[in-house]
């Protein structure tokens, strides 16, 4: 879990990234008109949608702190999973812009000026970079952080792929560098949406969370004493770093007052080692009726006692 001031200070660098890219835009947008270079306008519209995905997880970071209510019980977790979807989709629609105008201009090449990508595409790498050093902190964690770093990554090594071209097209004066350059930087952006795409789509899907087994979670709970068999186990992320389970234990016939003690080391187990922390336990005294449609459970007088368990 993060602290608040962290939280704080990273919601800070969001917001002066976002002004910084936008002014950026503005700025290399016309250079790239002023040069005639696609390249740099190519990279312009990937700022843009850097732009708004450093907007979209400003937002999603907002929302993803909010606490649950009436309504949302589980609270705004999924707002920043839903933000850095949204990203990932727009990477993919610039791709294609991209390689759209790239094959355009190698039917009708332009001549560029590449002192003017050179120095603008120079400024991109600095600010990149910057942003990727005030958020590295938080994207190992979070998606929608993440997402945003994959944006200034992608860019940042697209302003270095620009100057090296500009000097490449100053040495050979070869222009069909410039939209070859700008179908690479197309063929970046792709690349780094699709593992975004992949795992916010498996958050929201409410697969299992990345890195978990659920063979080896199973065993785990199954090798704490008292427990007998451990079925109808699910996992899921309610947002980036926030997993959730909910599985039906076996144990031995005891009272409540004891099983108390065998609930709290499935908790410590389920937190220590695998990061889970909100955890719906039901335990057994009997064997569930397992079919196709899921686990039913065989209602007798006393046959189990529920244990609900929710820990941060």
């Amino acid at each position: 879990m993060h602290n608040h001031h962290h939280s704080h200070g990273t919601g800070r660098t969001l917001i002066f990234s976002t002004i910084a890219t936008t002014l950026f835009v503005v700025i290399e947008l016309w250079a790239g008109l002023h040069a005639k270079s696609l390249a740099l306008v190519s990279d312009a519209g990937h700022n843009f949608t850097d732009a708004l995905s450093l907007i979209l997880a400003l937002v999603g970071f907002y929302l993803q702190s909010k606490p649950a209510d009436d309504v949302k019980t589980y609270g705004y977790h999924r707002g920043g999973v839903l933000a850095a979807f949204i990203n990932a989709l727009s990477l993919i629609v610039l791709s294609v812009f991209l390689f759209w105008e790239s094959y355009q201009r190698i039917l009708y090449p332009q001549p560029v000026q590449e002192t003017t990508m050179i120095v603008v595409a120079a400024l991109g790498v600095i600010l990149n970079v910057g942003i990727l050093l005030g958020l590295r902190g938080e994207s190992s964690s979070d998606v929608n952080i993440r997402a945003a770093v994959v944006h200034m990554f992608g860019d940042a090594l697209s302003s270095v792929a620009i100057i090296a071209g500009a000097i490449a097209i100053h040495y050979t004066g070869w222009t069909a560098i410039d939209p070859v350059l700008s179908i690479l930087i197309g063929v970046l952006i792709i690349w780094s949406a699709i593992d975004i795409i992949r795992e916010s789509l498996n958050i929201l899907l409410e697969g299992l969370p990345r890195g978990l087994d659920l063979e080896t979670v199973t065993k785990s709970l199954c090798g704490i004493t008292g427990v007998i068999d451990v079925h109808d186990v699910h996992i899921w992320s309610l947002g980036s770093t926030s997993h959730a389970l909910s599985c039906h234990a076996l144990i031995e016939d005891m009272p409540p007052s004891e099983s108390d003690a065998i609930l709290k080391q499935v908790n410590k187990v389920l937190c220590d080692r695998f990061h889970v922390l909100h955890t719906t336990i039901q335990f057994e005294h009997v064997r569930c009726a397992v079919s196709e449609n899921g686990c039913h459970i065989q209602v007798a007088p006393h046959a189990h006692t529920h244990s609900h368990s929710h820990e941060h």
